[in-house]
């Protein structure tokens, strides 16, 4: 938010879908939320715009090259908007998307030559740069887009001056970059330095690095890009229509109907107790974006949350535009204590009791669900690899007969992997407590690629 006090007048860039935060600063600071700019139409969430046009009656302002189906004001090359003792000024900074820009911030009262800031969107973060492979379903190649990201940086954003203050849109944990700091700001100067991404090098060599080893980009990020360009329901009627409460009868009526039951505690309170068939993705990790890898879209979704976590859960789907839920279980898991016939556990194994396991002589198929790069660091001798992302597609490929083991960093992934894994009829599914950290912490052995090469 860049807000003028004297003139009690406030923007808003890239906002979440829930909008209250800044419409609690709004009015603690006495502004008034007038302009609502999008810096491209996000793949990793679905954003707040509509939410705070409908709110607060703000513009909506996107770059000139974006199509959408809502009124919004186009922004081009050297267009500026003042408020006050504010001045925003539009750079076109095609590369992550096309239609992608960057906003330039001056403090009027300071200088009206030298930027305060600048907000680079995806197009540049701390420590990296916006991927340009995002939006191949939509006709571009990340070749193509990868050669307007070079163009945008170096001959808009590196052309502003070293003390410049650079806000990206992300910091890390977002799929949108590999390498995202989880700073929250820095100046042009630093990364000029320090990004690796920005260091001398052929646009060709540029578009080589930028596009190797990015992470898998869930099948939600398309839909969500084309969901940011469309009228669609604000957050708060999503919820309106979701926040039902169900008994357990009408949540295994609905299970029978093909809804999927996600199951949002943590992990380890999951494992002790939940409901056979359900998915856990638990709130205290990468919630949104393993609820968009993992469950279908097409398919209603029915929570059972830890106690007052309910709303949370689903303000959470919302953000990546899953509103498709049909309700909560009332009461929770307590609901379930009449019915021990539903209740299935989770086995989850001290580190050193799995290392006899698999020592033994019917050992269980280890399976490590996390991503190649981890694995090849280190990884439990004899284990399959199977990246999380990737498991649902490769379940043919995993024996029934067989206990299966499964195993992550921590035990976040681990327990998704389970619980997918038991609610495809797999049922002889343990877990190693700790993932790979609790097994090292217990002194076992790892392996690494180059002990095998």
């Amino acid at each position: 938010m860049i807000g003028d006090e004297e003139t009690g007048t406030a923007a808003v860039v890239d906002p979440q879908r829930d909008t209250d935060q800044y419409l609690a600063f709004a009015a603690e600071h006495r502004l008034h939320i007038r302009h609502v700019f999008l810096s491209h139409l996000h793949a990793d969430f679905v954003a707040g715009h509509l939410e705070l046009r409908d709110r607060v009656g703000a513009t909506i302002y996107l770059g000139a090259a974006a199509k959408a189906s809502y009124p919004f004001t186009p922004l081009c090359e050297g267009d500026i908007l003042e408020f006050g003792g504010v001045r925003l000024k539009v750079l076109e900074t095609p590369g992550h998307t096309p239609e992608s820009i960057s906003v330039i911030v001056y403090d009027l009262k300071a200088s009206d030559m030298q930027p305060y800031a600048v907000l680079t969107g995806d197009t540049l973060f701390i420590g990296d740069v916006g991927r340009p492979d995002l939006r191949a379903a939509l006709g571009w190649s990340a070749t193509e887009l990868g050669g307007l990201l070079f163009d945008s940086l170096h001959n808009k954003l590196l052309a502003l001056p070293d003390p410049c203050l650079v806000y990206p849109s992300h910091g890390a944990g977002s799929l949108c970059g590999k390498a995202i700091s989880k700073e929250t700001v820095s100046t042009l100067g630093e990364q000029r330095r320090l990004n690796y991404a920005l260091q001398p090098m052929s646009k060709e060599a540029f578009i080589r690095v930028v596009t190797a080893d990015q992470p898998d980009a869930p099948d939600y990020f398309t839909y969500d890009a084309v969901l940011n360009s469309e009228e669609r329901p604000t957050l708060d009627q999503a919820l309106a229509r979701e926040m039902n409460p169900l008994t357990l009868d009408g949540v295994l009526e609905l299970q029978k109907q093909g809804a999927q039951i996600l199951d949002t505690r943590d992990p380890t309170e999951f494992a002790a107790a939940h409901l056979g068939g359900s998915i856990n993705i638990g709130l205290i990790g990468q919630y949104a974006t393993w609820a968009g890898t993992v469950l279908n879209r097409k398919h209603p979704i029915v929570i059972i949350a830890a106690p007052d976590s309910e709303n949370e859960s689903a303000i959470r789907l919302g953000r990546i535009g899953f509103d498709h839920v049909a309700g909560y279980l009332k009461d929770g898991l307590r609901s379930l204590e009449s019915r021990p016939d539903l209740t299935v556990t989770t086995d989850r194994l001290s580190a050193p009791f799995a290392a006899d396991l698999l020592s033994g002589p019917q050992p269980p198929l280890a399976i490590d669900v996390r991503t190649p790069p981890e694995r090849d660091q280190k990884h439990i001798a004899g284990s399959l690899g199977i990246p999380l992302n990737h498991l649902t597609e490769n379940l043919e490929k995993l024996p029934k007969d067989r206990p299966l083991l499964v195993y992550c960093a921590g035990g976040y992934r681990s327990s998704i992997a389970a619980s997918l894994l038991q609610s495809r009829g797999f049922r002889r599914v343990s877990e190693i407590a700790g993932g790979i950290l609790g097994w090292e912490a217990a002194n076992l052995p790892v392996q690494s690629a180059e002990v095998l090469s």
